[in-house]
């Protein structure tokens, strides 16, 4: 059986976004009404992705993390899941912070996310419209899906098969370039010594 792929993705997001929630929605199917919010879980998931067995890792941050505990999950995490609340306009505002943070921890590489935006049963509450989460999503240039881990409404699966394939996607490359940079070192360096044993 051929070995499958693996994908590290990690859940950011202040406290009482739902994290959890949406993680546990998408392993189980099921909504979980009471879970202690200051617990940091990993979780292991396997999928078949476009016909491709793929190993999720998921790492289910507190959203209670000092800078450095953040800067760790971010060096671990390949693709990133950010959250927010739509009855919360506090945990929208800040979703660009955390994604600036993203980018300083992984330059130079291009960091591969998604927004979600939860809650998406309590249209009654919301302070944040589905047109500004979609213009978020173009700014930060990554996909936007609206959900809700208590109903299951919005296509949470989706989202978490979508992150995975983008990682997949980002990682093909680099490993083309980085062989095609390789191949062009070993060229270099035998250009050289023919020079030297003509000269």
């Amino acid at each position: 059986m051929a070995k499958s792929a693996e994908v590290k993705l990690a859940i950011f997001g202040r406290a009482g976004v739902g994290k959890s929630a949406l993680v546990v929605r998408f392993l189980t199917k099921r909504f979980i009404w009471e879970y202690d919010p200051t617990l940091e879980s990993t979780y292991r998931h396997q999928a078949t992705i476009d016909d491709e067995v793929v190993s999720m890792e998921i790492l289910d941050t507190a959203g209670q993390e000092d800078a450095i505990q953040k800067e760790g999950h971010v060096r671990w995490g390949e693709g990133f899941v950010l959250v927010y609340d739509i009855t919360d306009r506090g945990s929208f505002e800040e979703v660009l912070p955390l994604k600036n943070l993203l980018d300083e921890v992984k330059k130079p590489k291009n960091v591969t996310l998604i927004l979600v935006g939860n809650k998406a049963d309590l249209d009654h509450s919301r302070q944040v419209s589905t047109e500004e989460g979609e213009k978020l999503a173009t700014d930060l240039a990554c996909a936007f899906y609206e959900c809700s881990a208590c109903t299951g409404e919005g296509n949470i699966m989706e989202a978490f098969y979508e992150l995975c394939r983008e990682v997949r996607r980002r990682k093909m490359v680099q490993g083309k370039t980085r062989r095609r940079s390789s191949t062009t070192h070993v060229k270099q360096a035998i250009n050289k010594m023919l020079t030297k044993i003509s000269s």
